[in-house]
């Protein structure tokens, strides 16, 4: 396998998980006695450009197919969070009704729709035909489409140029970083605006979130690694911004090289320097990573197995992609340890979790059961589910994350 950007042979194994099946991938009823596809998921870190990723087992368009079950608009954090990003945006470089905004993976238009109340025109990219659907109701336009190279030739050939270009969790999704970016550079303006957000892979590290590891997840970056890549593509970094979103993300600011209307902010090499100082840059940095992920295994099955011997019940909530790779690299599989899940998402509910195969209720179900221990799989929210299910607290239950390490909390 070689290095995604640089094309070095990579041998440097950074995390092993053995394997599963894609962690969108959800049952229905019929389908449980089917054979289930599993592929390896094993990262490698380069120890020429450190870029980590995953080999790819699993092609994108098996992934992002027509039925794909993440909705952005079902996290209210996630829809406020955008919010806040399009009035930033607006009054930072002055987007109007002359402006063109081009979000990819657009999703279900969470955060166009804010642009658009606003008169300014946008377009939405989208692979996933549902979603895509969802956003179009809305009265947003989206092409239902991958984004690369040629699709943005394509807007060139238009005259849609982006005065901002926008990708929110996309830039670690595509199995081809190098023509993914090359597209940006095409689809950008002349004097406009690049931003991408992504989870940081020196929160990862620090934090262990070995669970944001999964099959759509083609690379894990950092800093370092993503200007490496923008400026072999005549892209410049000029801000960057750290996010909590995801359990700590990064929002980059980019724009032509050429184009010398926007000064290098000092947060760049704030951001680079930080990096170095963690040893980023080096591959000791990336050691002992499998160990530390092992722990927090034998400590989530050490507690879910006292607390059944217990006679305890134990839910989870959340059916995010995260939660799948906890519970497959776990070996949990059917409703023994966790009884069941809730997601508030309609197109996740009355299915099964790939590979533990255990059922996805409605949050009328908690009530009914009554839990003593709810398992917050999307640790990332767990603030906004707690308070979502503040009532639990009428017959002492609590909530549980298991990373970075276990935790409780009424």
């Amino acid at each position: 396998m070689n290095c995604r950007f640089c094309k070095k042979t990579l041998s440097t194994k950074f995390a092993d998980l053995i394997n599963c099946p894609p962690s969108n991938s959800f049952l229905s009823a019929n389908e449980l006695n089917e054979p289930e596809k599993y592929y390896p998921l094993a990262i490698y870190v380069c120890d020429n450009c450190y870029l980590v990723q995953v080999d790819e087992y699993k092609k994108a368009k098996e992934i992002f197919n027509s039925d794909y079950v993440y909705f952005s608009s079902y996290s209210k954090s996630w829809v406020e969070h955008a919010r806040r990003y399009v009035e930033s945006m607006i009054s930072r470089f002055g987007y109007n009704k002359d402006s063109l905004v081009i979000e990819i993976a657009s999703n279900d238009g969470y955060l166009l729709q804010h642009f658009k109340n606003k008169d300014i025109p946008v377009l939405g990219i989208e692979p996933t035909k549902n979603t895509a659907n969802v956003a179009v109701l809305k009265g947003i336009p989206t092409i239902t489409e991958y984004f690369g190279t040629k699709f943005a030739q394509k807007l060139q050939r238009r005259g849609q140029k982006a005065d901002l270009l926008i990708g929110n969790n996309v830039l670690a999704h595509v199995p081809d970083i190098d023509d993914f970016v090359q597209g940006l550079k095409t689809a950008l303006a002349r004097g406009g605006v690049i931003t991408m957000e992504f989870p940081h892979l020196l929160r990862l590290v620090s934090e262990c979130q070995f669970d944001t590891i999964y099959h759509e997840h083609y690379s894990y970056l950092s800093f370092t690694s993503v200007k490496k890549i923008f400026e072999a593509h005549g892209l410049e970094l000029f801000d960057v911004e750290e996010q909590p979103t995801h359990g700590g993300s990064l929002r980059i600011f980019a724009k032509h090289h050429k184009d010398t209307s926007k000064p290098i902010c000092p947060r760049v090499d704030k951001m680079l320097e930080k990096e170095e100082k963690a040893g980023i840059t080096t591959m000791d940095y990336y050691q002992n990573f499998q160990e530390r992920v092992n722990s927090i295994k034998y400590k989530m099955l050490k507690f879910l197995i006292e607390k059944k011997k217990e006679g305890k019940k134990i839910i989870g909530y959340g059916a995010a992609a995260k939660g799948n790779t906890l519970l497959n690299y776990a070996g949990i599989k059917g409703d023994d340890l966790i009884t069941f899940v809730v997601d508030a998402a309609p197109s996740k509910q009355n299915k099964y979790l790939p590979g533990s195969h255990i059922p996805v209720y409605t949050e009328e179900k908690i009530r009914e059961f009554r839990p003593d221990y709810i398992i917050i799989l999307p640790w990332n929210l767990k603030e906004e589910i707690r308070d979502q299910l503040s009532y639990v607290s009428e017959w002492g239950c609590s909530f549980v994350v298991f990373i970075p390490d276990i935790q409780f909390f009424e």
